[in-house]
């Protein structure tokens, strides 16, 4: 079927990108948020899909101002 003709019939190749793109960028931000020990963080981050925009967010601006705020003790 041509695209032209139904616009929202998208071929299965066209979807395999934007998963590996949004499972990378998930699992990095579900990493930080349990290694900072942020359970609410966690929790968003697991419900709520964005295609990686809201992953992106809180790996390089929202967790470096709560890392910063709240030094962690080393062992």
């Amino acid at each position: 079927m041509n695209f032209f003709q139904d616009p929202f019939s998208l071929p299965a190749w066209f979807f395999w990108p934007i998963m590996i793109w949004v499972l990378i960028w998930k699992g990095l931000a579900l990493w930080r948020a349990a290694r900072n020990n942020q359970q609410i963080w966690f929790v968003i981050l697991l419900i709520v899909n964005t295609l990686g925009l809201l992953e992106i967010l809180y790996l390089f601006i929202i967790s470096k101002k709560q890392t910063i705020e709240q030094p962690r003790e080393r062992l």
